[in-house]
């Protein structure tokens, strides 16, 4: 039916002066966007195929390619947007639930960017990153609230298991399936060289990278993809995967079509089959039930790892950590309904959760309120942009971050939003042999090393700034923070005050 044509969103522009018709554009994309006609000696493009990309545009010799927006529109509606009327179009026509990649798109606040950040001046002085040791270094786990000596008064000196972090970031949780063996490579080795973590997700562990355990955090989720004995030895430390940002209250499904040769065999499915997490464990309705969990998997591993539990930030995320922090977990990880995902309902990844940013400061005042923050560490994740926003989430009183969109982005990724389709043309989100080889892992995991070095460089010039020199100085010092149009309802939340006061 004619109905059921949309015009696309964005639309493919030739300059034909500038074409030379060498087909580069054709071989790169995998949506079969380009066609060459041999006749005419000429290109053509079917903009309704293509996801915006950006691969023919960067890699066209002549620049003669680029994709703007449409300006087709639908008749001036302020109650009936021209998405929510394709949406429905598209529902219509198919009778199936809408999907998307990566995080929530819709213009809600975001609060980094309405948070500032103090600086020193003459009374407490500021301090040279270049020429005073700055300590970025960071240790996840349970701390002692007090000091202990044994018998004959020295003190004791053994602690609970932990990570320890040359910089305050991590990357998050993305697993081999949605993401390539490649991608995983590059994430594995950059953790590696930086002195920090990457998560595998729930997707297993490919046996190749059992060599980066040192540097890996193992996900166990609740479909146990992949989750043996060696699995959870082989990590430095373990995370109980109970929610995820971009899709609060539900599971996951990694299509059959994805799941092939390696993919099959570190998930331990049959190739073909679809990996479907269930909503909850099935093993988990209580903190009862957690604390279970927590302590199987610290027996599994004779107590040598810390396990972390990941939560997506929801409207009771205080009262839900404060029972995680009672559980024996030892880092809590809260996602944020910005965080990124592979494939999502559309209207759960828009409209379900809360900003990361609120979520953190509700957490953070309750377990000091209750005089346990010190049983766990808080990792965030979420949208985490820049290294400003670094500090402003430790500031806030977390004792890390992961990052997921923005490592993807480093190594190529145009957040086209269309990963679950696995024709993702940089090479990351794909199974496709010939679209996984166009990531060269030897490029991609120093991308990522920059990448963080370069945030971590600039946290110091902040933190000097701000006259701090440690991680653990800044670690909730919310009076270095002050908020800029925000409510009053906003400002008690974040526990800061408004700029000028």
């Amino acid at each position: 039916m004619p109905i059921d044509f949309l015009y696309p969103d964005y639309e493919v522009v030739r300059n034909p002066d500038l074409c030379i018709a060498c087909r580069v554009c054709e071989r790169q994309c995998a949506n079969e966007t380009h066609r060459y006609d041999a006749d005419l000696n000429k290109m053509f493009s079917d903009s309704t195929k293509c996801v915006n990309c950006h691969r023919c545009v960067a890699l066209c010799p002549t620049r003669a390619l680029k994709i703007v927006k449409t300006d087709h529109t639908f008749k001036e509606n302020a109650n009936w947007s021209g998405t929510a009327i394709q949406e429905i179009y598209r529902q219509a026509g198919s009778g199936g639930v809408l999907l998307s990649s990566m995080g929530n798109p819709k213009d809600y606040p975001i609060y980094w960017d309405k948070i500032l950040i103090n600086a020193s001046q003459v009374t407490n002085p500021s301090i040279d990153p270049l020429r005073e040791p700055m300590e970025t270094r960071v240790f996840l786990g349970a701390k002692p609230s007090s000091v202990q000596r044994d018998k004959d008064g020295n003190i004791i000196t053994k602690l609970p298991p932990r990570l320890t972090l040359s910089t305050p970031i991590m990357f998050s949780a993305m697993s081999y399936g949605s993401i390539s063996y490649n991608a995983h490579e590059s994430l594995a080795r950059a953790a590696k060289e930086l002195g920090t973590y990457y998560n595998t997700g729930e997707g297993g562990l490919h046996e190749d990278f059992y060599a980066y355990g040192e540097n890996t955090i193992v996900q166990v989720a609740s479909g146990r993809f992949g989750v043996h004995k060696d699995y959870l030895e082989a990590g430095a430390a373990i995370e109980i995967k109970m929610g995820q940002g971009a899709k609060p209250g539900i599971g996951g499904h990694l299509p059959g079509a994805k799941v092939f040769g390696d993919v099959s065999k570190t998930r331990m499915i049959p190739a073909g089959t679809d990996a479907i997490s269930p909503a909850p464990h099935h093993d988990i309705y209580s903190i009862e039930d957690l604390r279970q969990l927590v302590f199987s998997l610290k027996e599994a591993t004779e107590y040598k790892k810390p396990v972390i539990v990941k939560i997506a930030a929801v409207h009771n995320v205080a009262a839900i950590a404060s029972g995680i922090a009672r559980s024996g977990a030892d880092i809590i990880a809260i996602d944020g309904f910005r965080g990124g995902t592979g494939a999502a309902p559309t209207r759960i990844r828009d409209n379900v959760g809360i900003p990361i940013e609120l979520a953190l400061a509700a957490v953070d005042q309750r377990l000091r309120d209750e005089g346990i923050r010190g049983n766990v560490s808080i990792v965030v994740g979420g949208s985490i942009h820049s290294s400003t926003d670094v500090v402003k989430a430790i500031a806030l009183g977390a004792d890390a971050v992961y990052i997921g969109t923005a490592a993807l982005l480093a190594l190529g990724c145009h957040l086209c939003r269309s990963c679950q389709a696995g024709k993702c043309n940089w090479g990351i989100a794909t199974q496709r042999p010939e679209l996984v080889k166009r990531l060269n892992p030897d490029v991609g995991y120093k991308r990522l090393v920059n990448l963080v070095t370069a945030w971590t460089h600039e946290i110091k010039e902040i933190m000097g700034g701000m006259g701090i020199n440690s991680i653990e100085a800044l670690k909730g010092n919310r009076l270095m923070l002050r908020g800029i149009g925000l409510s009053e309802t906003e400002l008690r939340i974040l526990g800061i005050k408004h700029a000028g006061e």
